[in-house]
């Protein structure tokens, strides 16, 4: 925060705690220097989106939904698409027709995690990757495929065995800090 920024309420308490003229200087010069140092602790480096593809360690995240009758959705909630080396969890929503009807109303969208699948990532010109994932253990779900650009937009579309297939528009960003596991 500079001095040409407005000060908060915190910091006019810390300005007014101080009795003396110099400790008031001296706690100005100290908060408006606050960020500074902050930044300068600051050491790590952001993922790119090519490194969170190779990790396998990424989440797409939903921002809209379309359908292949009807029109575009906009999303409200969060929606996610979450690959990890191990693990493909899906929490996505679905609009469109379906060919059985879920036993139980709740289980609606499609929502699932997987264990057991299959992934292939190919690197494509103009800065893209293709991903398509088939998930052996995810219900009527039978593939994803996932289209990532380098700045981190991204489209999804899920191929489904009892519904018609519907497609996301979404972004990628980085998945959950993994744990080493020690010996």
């Amino acid at each position: 925060m500079g001095l040409s920024q407005p000060l908060s309420r915190w910091h006019i308490l810390c300005i007014s705690v101080c009795k003396s003229f110099e400790m008031k200087k001296l706690a100005i010069l100290l908060l408006s220097l606050s960020p500074l140092l902050g930044l300068a602790q600051d050491k790590t480096e952001p993922v790119t989106v090519a490194q969170m593809l190779t990790d396998h360690n990424y989440i797409f995240s939903a921002e809209t939904a379309l359908p292949q009758q009807g029109r575009m959705q906009q999303l409200t909630s969060e929606f996610d698409l979450t690959v990890t080396p191990d693990t493909i969890i899906s929490y996505l929503p679905y609009f469109g027709r379906a060919f059985v009807a879920p036993v139980n109303p709740g289980e609606g969208g499609i929502k699932f995690t997987s264990v057991d699948f299959t992934y292939k990532e190919v690197k494509k010109k103009k800065k893209r990757w293709e991903i398509t994932i088939e998930p052996r253990d995810a219900g009527s779900v039978q593939q994803l495929f996932l289209t990532v650009f380098d700045n981190g937009t991204a489209s999804l579309r899920v191929n489904d065995r009892n519904r018609q297939s519907i497609s996301f528009n979404g972004r990628v960003v980085a998945g959950p800090p993994r744990t080493k596991k020690g010996f």
